[in-house]
């Protein structure tokens, strides 16, 4: 089960059930089943995890299905993988770090950094993660609360426990959410969410709520969206308790030579610091690695191969990940923090025009790579490190310059 937040700039990864007019002669059939579902299916499950009927019925009063949800599929019926693509997903990772976006969290975490700093150091000294980081996450994932988050929880949730295509995951996540009403830590109207059922201006899941939210300002609640100090209280608990090494930056740019392979990126390929310095690689900025990094380990991290900026990262980069599984997004929360701690500018390498290619071509690139015998880390159609430092060693392997990242020559020539 996921216990993580969603970030609002999560992509939506299956088919949207956008059959309207097939559906609407079934939508009050769905509703009537809906409400079935609740009492017959649902509600006896609820009890037994001690949720009163008080706050059950106070939590879904009004609530009916919402059909404009993504990833929903219709009772007994199997989800369809649309005929036709439309959206070119994955063109550079360099889009990801647009400059409108990315002088907008900063800008705005700039200025957040003095109005907040007492409660920032407050979160620091308790948790061990600088403000910068947290800052970068409260803009990133609702422009500092300043992002509408409009839909009621409970018809979200229930929605997509009821019709969606992860309707387990959702079914837990529902019940987090009566948890929530039944502690008293926010009443059921009040509970907004994101169309992914997310919560509150740090975007946690209910099932994170529970496990990482914090009542930061002393007034008895967790209130993640209305509270800043419980927002950025309840931001660096949760990287605290995934493991943040107080101390550590998240990652350096660096150069890598020719000489060194992309394909010996990833978290289980680490080695110390000093090891990769041996190699030749260097930050980009010609100073040297702390020297208390020296003996600790570091991972080579190359979101585009060799067609974009390289990085050497510590475990707390994988920490970001676990707010959001994403290299880009973990990445573009550590370059904003060094930006707002720093006023550090952008990457010293250039992000290459590469890609053009659908999600599907992808996964069928992956899909090739493992009747070969390679760890492409499944047939996703999301270019991890797996399918990375995988197309790496298939090019080395054919005496090929290694890239490291799909492209369409790329998936002609794997056959």
């Amino acid at each position: 089960m996921i216990r993580r937040p969603l970030s609002f700039v999560l992509v939506a990864s299956i088919a949207i059930f956008s059959c309207f007019s097939a559906l609407a002669a079934t939508k009050p059939e769905l509703q009537a089943q809906f409400r079935t579902w609740l009492t017959r299916d649902f509600w006896p499950e609820a009890e037994a995890k001690g949720i009163s009927k008080a706050t059950f019925d106070r939590a879904f009063a009004g609530v009916s299905l919402n059909f404009d949800l993504p990833d929903l599929v219709v009772p007994g019926e199997k989800a369809q993988t649309p005929k036709k693509q439309t959206q070119s997903e994955f063109g550079s990772p360099g889009k990801y770090f647009n400059d409108k976006t990315i002088n907008a969290v900063t800008a705005g975490g700039t200025a957040r950094a003095g109005q907040y700093a007492r409660i920032l150091n407050a979160v620091e000294s308790k948790y061990g993660v600088p403000g910068e980081i947290v800052l970068a996450i409260w803009g990133r994932e609702s422009g500092y609360g300043s992002v509408k988050i409009p839909n009621n929880a409970f018809t979200v949730l229930g929605t997509k426990a009821f019709m969606a295509t992860r309707r387990e995951m959702f079914r837990e996540e529902l019940l987090a959410a009566l948890e929530i009403v039944q502690k008293g830590f926010i009443d059921a109207p009040s509970m907004k969410s994101s169309w992914a059922g997310a919560l509150g201006q740090p975007q946690f899941m209910p099932s994170s709520y529970l496990a990482h939210a914090v009542d930061f300002d002393g007034d008895g609640k967790r209130d993640i969206w209305n509270s800043v100090p419980d927002t950025l209280g309840s931001i660096g608990h949760y990287l605290a308790q995934y493991g943040w090494q107080k101390g550590r930056d998240w990652g350096y740019e660096v150069t890598v030579p020719a000489s060194v392979s992309c394909a010996l990126e990833g978290p289980d390929q680490g080695k110390p610091f000093a090891a990769w310095k041996k190699l030749g690689i260097a930050r980009v900025n010609g100073t040297e690695f702390p020297s208390g990094e020296a003996k600790r380990e570091g991972f080579l991290l190359m979101p585009a191969g060799r067609h974009g900026p390289a990085f050497i990262v510590t475990k707390n980069f994988y920490v970001l990940k676990e707010y959001n599984m994403s290299d880009l997004y973990a990445l573009f929360i550590g370059h904003v923090g060094d930006r707002i701690a720093h006023g550090a500018k952008g990457f010293s390498t250039v992000w290459g025009d590469v890609g053009g290619l659908y999600r599907s071509d992808i996964a069928g690139l992956q899909r090739k790579l493992e009747t070969k015998g390679y760890d492409a880390g499944g047939a996703d159609g999301f270019p991890g490190f797996k399918t990375r430092r995988s197309i790496g060693d298939w090019q080395e392997k054919q005496g090929l310059a290694p890239t490291c990242f799909p492209d369409k020559d790329l998936i002609q020539a794997i056959r």
